[in-house]
């Protein structure tokens, strides 16, 4: 596939073109190791499960007393995150420390970027201190992608959200909790429910799903909140929440996200949750062992019932506790392909 084409200079409200197909000679090395991570499209599907059976060693190392490694001692990881973010931003800090690197988090709001100082100029200061990981979140999609063409041999990115586009360790830890509790992908009906029109984490999701050959992938939403090609992606399409409900082995539910809205997409929230809100009626629709999941923030009574959220059924927090592991699996997984 073609590299994406990126504008060669970004000064601090600059804006990116959308990405386009995955540059993957860019995020792997020349025999398929990970060399960065900026999007689950273009991977195929025994690098997700080689990503995935890592996390699990992972899981089991969290779960002991001693959770601390020394895989990373010696490496410095920067956390560039210019979007607001609590659980991405702390389960990649969490993730870091328990490989032993050194951790710095860059405060976008009191750095130089408030000065007018370009992203490029960020990176070479930052560089120059011998770093050899960035996590990067941008509200702008292709900033990781951005950076990736522009950090020094021996750095990789990590793409923790950019904009529209793709947040792979969410859709990584997501793909993780289902196989912990579902097992083969290719026997379950998994439905991606609410704003997938804005939502990053859906296009990821949909494409680990396809990659690891789920078994049916449905999309569920109104026509304002689903994009215009959305078909293409290999997804069945519902329009009632009901229907797209039935039988299904996992409900992803995801966050309505206004501050992406340019205009009205809905007429309001209360009659959002009347058709496409999670309640525990509507759940008796899907399987019996059926998941809940949801990325987070969940807003209750918008997306999903607070019985359900905090229900049987629920693994929300599990995908909190498990996206330690997947980025622990992902740092360790790309600082060995520089070290080969």
């Amino acid at each position: 596939m073609s590299d994406t084409v990126v504008t060669p200079v970004l000064a601090g409200a600059a804006r990116l073109p959308e990405p386009g197909p995955l540059p993957n000679r860019l995020q792997l090395t020349d025999d398929g190791q990970l060399r960065h991570l900026l999007t689950i499209e273009g991977l195929n599907r025994d690098l997700l499960n080689e990503i995935l059976d890592t996390a699990e060693s992972f899981a089991n190392m969290n779960e002991k007393a001693v959770k601390k490694v020394p895989l990373l001692r010696g490496k410095t990881i920067v956390n560039l995150f210019f979007e607001a973010s609590t659980r991405t931003r702390t389960t990649f800090e969490l993730a870091a420390k328990r490989l032993s690197a050194d951790v710095l988090n860059i405060n976008i709001s009191t750095s130089s970027a408030v000065k007018g100082e370009s992203l490029l100029d960020t990176l070479r200061n930052l560089e120059a201190m011998n770093v050899d990981m960035f996590v990067v979140r941008h509200e702008e999609s292709g900033t990781a992608h951005f950076i990736a063409r522009h950090v020094a041999p021996g750095i990789s990115v990590l793409n923790a959200g950019d904009g529209r586009h793709a947040h792979p360790t969410q859709a990584l830890l997501d793909m993780f909790t289902i196989r912990r509790h579902k097992g083969d992908f290719t026997k379950l009906k998994v439905a991606i429910v609410g704003d997938i029109l804005h939502s990053r984490v859906a296009r990821s999701q949909i494409h680990a799903l396809n990659i690891l050959q789920t078994g049916e992938v449905r999309v569920v939403a109104p026509c304002s909140l689903l994009p215009a090609d959305v078909d293409q992606l290999g997804v069945h399409v519902y329009n009632n929440l009901d229907a797209g409900l039935k039988d299904v082995d996992v409900i992803i539910m995801l966050r309505l996200q206004r501050e992406r809205m340019e205009h009205a997409h809905l007429p309001s929230e209360h009659e959002y949750y009347q058709l496409f809100g999670l309640t525990s009626r509507r759940l008796q629709l899907a399987h019996p062992t059926c998941l809940v999941m949801h990325p987070g923030p969940a807003n209750r009574g918008v997306e999903i019932e607070s019985a359900v959220a905090d229900g049987p059924h629920s693994v929300i927090l599990q995908q909190v506790t498990y996206g330690i592991s997947v980025r622990q699996a992902v740092m360790s997984m790309v600082m060995g392909a520089h070290q080969s």
